[in-house]
């Protein structure tokens, strides 16, 4: 089967909008091209349905070679809705592009993922619940419904927070957001079991800080973790400091509460 282009825009950027397209750049001179080519050829024909590969001679297409900016070959683009969505360069093993595609193919749970989103940004936790479950069930190791589906049950069911997260590991894109959330839930627990905490004068600080956390108000929640820090910074582990760094990564860096207690923080720290 060749998998040569015929026409860029048709065979690739066109055709991007229905499926994924991989474009693998190479030329007949390029001796790790003719390695990769064999595996990319038959992870097509295994994975046809999911992604298309098309194959581009950069020494007979020097012009879409320059345009694309191949500095190196073999080099292998992915193309989203008619943009490059992610790339390798080299002659990787079979092992590592098929890791590669895991991360760099989109769900095809994209349109359910948006819904869920929007559910929850309104308010329909229940509702947003058994769609994100629904998506797990079908692509359990979709990371971002993982994640939002952890968001909807941080109030109820710490222990399956802690569960959903526990396979977004530090390569994931996710993984900061996943960890703030580990933590945050990690805190709840003590809510159920305040025993589990050394005595210590800032103990009842501590556990308020997490029950103002558990509220979602996070400035009050904020100030007292602060506080904890100021006092006794190893407490649980340095549990104070790790709360805060948690409710900064759930919140975001941009958001007006994490703007707000950043300068506080660092001072705590290194007062």
């Amino acid at each position: 089967m060749s998998y040569e282009v015929t026409d860029f825009n048709t065979d690739v950027i066109e055709k991007s909008h229905h499926i994924p397209v991989l474009v693998d750049f190479w030329a007949e001179w390029c001796g790790p091209c003719k390695v990769l080519g064999p595996v990319i050829e038959n992870l097509a024909t295994k994975n046809k349905g999911q992604w298309e590969l098309v194959k581009l001679d950069t020494e007979q297409h020097r012009d879409i070679a320059q345009h694309y900016d191949i500095q190196g070959i073999p080099n292998v683009k992915m193309f989203v809705d008619g943009e490059v969505k992610d790339e390798f360069t080299g002659a990787l093993p079979e092992r590592s592009i098929i890791e590669w595609l895991k991360k760099a193919l989109p769900s095809r749970y994209a349109d359910q993922l948006k819904q869920a989103t929007e559910l929850l940004n309104n308010g329909q936790g229940p509702e947003a619940q058994s769609k994100l479950n629904e998506i797990l069930e079908g692509e359990p190791d979709n990371a971002q419904a993982a994640v939002l589906l952890a968001q909807t049950y941080l109030q109820e069911d710490p222990d399956r927070v802690i569960s959903l997260l526990k396979s977004i590991e530090p390569d994931s894109d996710l993984f900061d957001l996943a960890e703030g959330l580990r933590t945050i839930a990690a805190l709840f627990q003590y809510l159920k079991s305040p025993e589990g905490l050394a005595e210590d004068p800032v103990k009842q600080t501590y556990l308020l800080a997490i029950e103002h956390l558990r509220n979602t108000e996070f400035s009050e929640a904020l100030q007292h973790f602060i506080r904890v820090v100021e006092q006794n910074r190893e407490y649980d582990d340095e549990g104070a400091r790790r709360a805060c760094i948690a409710i900064f990564k759930t919140l975001g860096e941009s958001h007006e509460i994490t703007r707000q207690y950043r300068r506080p923080f660092s001072n705590a720290l290194y007062s």
